[in-house]
């Protein structure tokens, strides 16, 4: 089985920064699985999904998606044995503070950028997956030589 990142947005508002997030971990070849459960107003079914996934014997990672206060990441973290990375969508009422300010024993990272979540996502899997390890570090290659390239281009 592959690995699996599931994306757990807060609200269908979350949709397309969540569909970021999905694009870039194409490359990865992991698994996904997008819902919405919101840990303000249905607090109950976000458990279910996570409890549903956290006892799937097979290599995971959370990934919430929730503006404003966020509470969806520390309401997942704790509940959940796998790592949980909170990548809320950009906007004025987002609340980074929210996101960052946990009580001991709450411990998600918090990663802004969408293409950065998906590859700290796949960065963690890749400890157990040598295909992910691999496609890790091809994504990484990619980025050195674009860098290269463009330095190049300059120098002519």
């Amino acid at each position: 089985m592959k690995p699996l990142v599931v994306l757990l947005m807060g609200s269908p508002a979350d949709t397309e920064h969540a569909n970021k997030i999905v694009d870039a971990l194409k490359q990865f070849t992991v698994d996904v699985a997008m819902h919405v459960g919101s840990a303000h107003r249905t607090p109950l079914h976000a458990l279910e999904i996570l409890q549903r996934y956290d006892t799937q014997d097979r290599a995971k990672v959370f990934i919430t998606i929730a503006g404003r206060s966020n509470a969806l990441s520390g309401f997942a973290d704790p509940q959940v044995s796998a790592p949980v990375i909170a990548c809320p969508p950009p906007g004025p009422e987002v609340d980074l503070w929210s996101s960052l300010r946990m009580p001991p024993g709450v411990a998600p990272a918090v990663v802004l950028e969408p293409v950065n979540a998906a590859l700290y996502a796949a960065k963690i899997l890749g400890l157990s997956d040598s295909a992910v390890a691999e496609q890790v570090r091809k994504f990484q290659a990619t980025q050195r030589d674009r860098v290269m390239q463009a330095d190049q281009e300059m120098q002519k």
